[in-house]
């Protein structure tokens, strides 16, 4: 696997696991605008992370490496 296909999909864990804690501590109540920014950047981390995730197995494919 290419160095550059594990940085990417280290990023994409980040992103992941910082959105879907974001997602995950509207579990409990909170003000309105702390629910706003955290559906709204808990959405965007996690849809960033897939989509990186997609582009590093992508990378990974076309490389050719094992």
């Amino acid at each position: 696997m290419p160095l550059q296909s594990l940085v990417m999909f280290a990023v994409a864990a980040v992103f992941g696991l910082g959105g879907a804690w974001m997602l995950f501590e509207l579990r409990r109540p909170q003000g309105p605008a702390r629910v706003y920014v955290y559906r709204m950047a808990g959405i965007m981390a996690v849809s960033l992370a897939i989509v990186l995730a997609f582009s590093a197995h992508a990378m990974w494919q076309w490389s050719g490496q094992p």
